[in-house]
This record gives C-alpha cells, structure tokens and sequence, in this order.
C-alpha cells in the first residue's frame, strides 16, 4: 500500500513539472486547437495549447517504470496498448494543427487504427487465458472462451472513442477518468481478497494497481492546468490513451463487464451523439441542442464546472453502489 501511495505521488508530482515544462513549449510552437465555429460558447478557446497528453502520460509511464511495474505482464501490455492509443491520437492531434482544422485524421483512418489495436489485444487476452469476465451484481463470472477476442476488441473501441467524446469541456474527462480508476481500484482490492486464485501470480494484479495509481496521480496534475479556463487541452493524445488505459486495467483484471456501469457517464456521451445522428439523419430534427450531452447542458446554461462535478458525482455513485453489492 505505501509503494502505491508513493508512487501516486510522485507520479503528480513529476506530472505537474512537467506540465510546467512542456505547456510553454507547446504555446511557442503554436500548437493550439482549432474550436469548431458552430461552438459559440468554446471561441475564447481557439488557440488554448492541446496535446497536452504528452506530458501526463509520458510521466504516469515513466513512474510506473520507475517503480518496477514492469515485472508485472499485464500492466506492461497495458501501458504498451495506452501508448498506442496515444500515438493515433498524436496523429490527429499533429494534422489538426499543422492544417489549422478541426479534422485531423479521417474517421476511417481513426477507426482502423484502433479496430488494429484492439483485435491484438484481443487475441492477447485470449491467448493468456484472460477470457473470464466479472458478472456486477451478482458476484460469480463467466467464461467466454475464444469469443473473448471480438466482445474485448469492442470494448476497446468503445472505451477510447466513449472517453474522446467526453473530452469536450474543460475538466470533465479528467475528473470523470479519476473517478472510475479510483473505484476500479477499490473494487480489485476486495476481488484480490476473495478470487487471488484468478491469476497464478497475485502480482499481476499488483502492477495492474500500480498502473491506475501512476494514471491517477498523471491526471490529477493534468487538471490543475485544465480546470475552466483552461491552459492546456488533453487532446486525443491524451484521451485516447486514457481510453486505452481504463480498458486494459478493467479488461485484464476481469471487470470489463464494470465498464458501463462504472463509466456510465462515458457511455452516455457516445450514446447521446449515436442518437442524435440516428435521428437527426431520420427526421432533420435533433433531439438534444448539441451533442455530446454535456454541450447540451452547457447550452442549457450549466457551467462547466458544475456538469463536470456531476458528472463525476455520478461516476462515483455507480462505483460506490458496484462495490457495495460486490462484496
């Protein structure tokens, strides 16, 4: 427990230097975000550094490094497969503002990059025996054998485009992302208590641990820069490799079935936006006056540092009522 307390800290710490360090960098070469113009309420944004991915991932790595995780194989190909996210999100971050347009890569290009990533990371759950899943609730699990690959591979595709989404106010990523690795943290350690004989080795869920608190204590620096107004904006840099995070610490330690409970706020963000297409496309109307959900709260005249509190709010909720009916 003192090695993970450390280890958060030092992670925010090193994280918040960095920050320092690098968000001066960024505005010198003038990599701002393009805001979409429809976004009234963003245009005093136009400009605000983004990427700024780069430095709070780079540091929880670095600490999780530092800190031995790496003897730990799950939480290695964890941060192996958060990297990758983060890459396909520093390229659609580069073309953006090398371009100056919000559009960085193409959809299909976004999309096949993660399909890649996702499908490896499939087959390497399946090839290491990781095809169990948690049931919420009702406290037993299941095995899905090879169909693991595909129902895994979704869930990466659907997590990393889900916290992208939710990546749209200031703060509201960051908070809500804390908020889940906090109570999946919380829920491995009962599981460790009650199923350690899961995994052969309990280490493997150690390092998974060490991983969310090196993630914990990198974005919680991150949102001293980015809490309303913010300095910096994560970019999909860093919410794609979040997303990539928050899948593989929930996938390998058996509570990927958590996801959309825990995470419900990211699954209202992707679904808000699924709907609004699917109906706008059927009726020419829409449904909320701008999605994701949260820009339609802000439309509605919410700050957003109140739909970033509830939205954690919430997100902490669900955690506290997993926890309560798993133990």
């Amino acid at each position: 427990m003192k090695t993970l307390i450390l280890a958060g800290i030092c992670s925010l710490f090193v994280s918040t230097i960095a920050g320092f360090i690098i968000i001066p960098i960024l505005k010198k070469l003038k990599a701002g975000q393009p805001i979409l113009k429809y976004v009234e309420k963003h245009k005093n944004k136009n400009g605000t550094p983004t990427m700024g991915g780069l430095f709070f991932i780079s540091s929880a790595v670095l600490v999780f490094f530092l800190f031995g995780g790496v003897k730990g194989r799950m939480a290695t190909v964890s941060i192996t497969i958060g990297l990758a996210f983060m890459l396909v999100g520093f390229l659609d971050d580069f073309i953006k503002i090398k371009f100056n347009k919000n559009e960085g890569l193409k959809a299909y290009q976004k999309i096949l990059f993660q399909i890649g990533i996702s499908i490896v990371a499939g087959v390497f759950s399946y090839t290491n025996g990781i095809t169990v899943f948690f049931i919420p609730f009702l406290n037993y699990t299941i095995d899905l054998n090879i169909w693991a690959i595909p129902v895994i591979a979704i869930i990466f595709i659907a997590v990393t485009n889900s916290v992208n989404l939710t990546d749209g106010l200031d703060g509201l990523a960051g908070n809500v992302s804390i908020s889940y690795l906090v109570w999946i943290l919380v829920l491995m350690c009962i599981q460790i208590q009650n199923y350690s004989n899961l995994y052969t080795q309990i280490y493997e869920y150690d390092s998974l641990k060490l991983v969310i608190v090196c993630f914990i204590g990198a974005i919680s620096s991150f949102l001293i820069f980015n809490t309303n107004k913010a300095k910096v904006f994560m970019g999909d840099t860093g919410s794609l490799a979040i997303g990539g995070i928050i899948a593989s610490v929930s996938i390998f330690s058996l509570n990927s079935f958590f996801i959309p409970i825990i995470g419900i706020m990211f699954v209202v963000s992707s679904i808000s936006v699924i709907v609004q297409v699917a109906y706008f496309k059927k009726t020419k109307k829409r449904i909320f006056l701008m999605a994701p959900l949260h820009h339609h709260f802000q439309l509605k005249g919410c700050s957003e540092t109140q739909i970033s509190y509830v939205y954690s709010l919430i997100t902490c909720f669900m955690g506290a009522i997993s926890v309560v009916f798993f133990i």
